[in-house]
């Protein structure tokens, strides 16, 4: 399934800002962000350290709210949503990859996978199978009764993000993927990244401190100082 890049956004932000603490020790962290996601799109999110790049990512991944301004997931509003529901979208619609892998340390690869399945209480069988398609989606498939210690740096986030693809979300939120992996294996997880982006039709959203993971990217979102400073549109092959 080819990835679309046309119609209406499936994220947009308009005048979000996002402000720590009150008085005079309040830090706005983002000062007025307008953003437009295309569903499809493949997005590297670039930026020094305090540049608001991390808290937009936890907006757009309904882990935080904007102090004020628009948040717009498949045209609904999230700023209005609560807790709950803003679980609920984050459970139905979004995969989560991180840096550290967050990989359960006892358990095998599938079951590693299996958990999201399992918070929402689906069935030993519908876990079993949905757990070795995503492993399979990762090419690691033979390797799905291993437990993390038994697997390279690289395999560990394999199986993290056959973890975030499982329940098959619209969107995809990567948080420095790459950053404990060496280059051979960065390319490998990026290039696994750009073919979920293909040929699933997944929307890849990633923060990352390297020019060269970024050039993975159809798009790359600089930020400075709690502003979107520029946008790079990419022609991808």
């Amino acid at each position: 399934m080819a990835p679309s890049l046309s119609g209406d956004p499936i994220i947009s932000l308009r005048g979000v800002t996002k402000v720590y603490g009150s008085g005079p020790t309040a830090f706005q962290a983002l000062k007025g962000i307008d953003l437009d996601i295309a569903q499809g799109d493949f997005v590297a999110v670039m930026g020094p350290s305090g540049s608001g790049k991390s808290t937009t990512m936890n907006i757009l991944g309904c882990l935080d709210v904007p102090s004020a301004g628009e948040f717009l997931f498949k045209g609904r509003h999230v700023e209005k949503l609560d807790r709950d529901q803003r679980a609920l979208l984050r459970r139905r619609y979004l995969g989560f990859v991180f840096q550290g892998f967050n990989l359960l340390s006892r358990t095998t690869a599938l079951e590693n996978v299996e958990l999201p399945l399992l918070y929402r209480g689906e069935d030993g069988k519908t876990r079993y199978q949905s757990g070795m398609a995503a492993l399979d989606k990762v090419g690691l498939k033979d390797w799905w009764d291993h437990t993390p210690a038994e697997l390279s740096g690289g395999q560990q986030q394999r199986v993290a993000i056959a973890r975030a693809i499982v329940t098959q979300p619209d969107v995809l939120l990567a948080d420095e993927p790459t950053g404990n992996l060496d280059s051979e294996r960065s390319i490998e997880i990026m290039e696994l990244l750009t073919d979920l982006n293909r040929n699933s039709g997944i929307t890849v959203l990633m923060v990352t401190h390297e020019p060269d993971m970024a050039a993975f990217a159809r798009t790359i979102v600089h930020f400075k100082d709690g502003l979107v400073d520029g946008i790079e549109n990419r022609v991808k092959a």
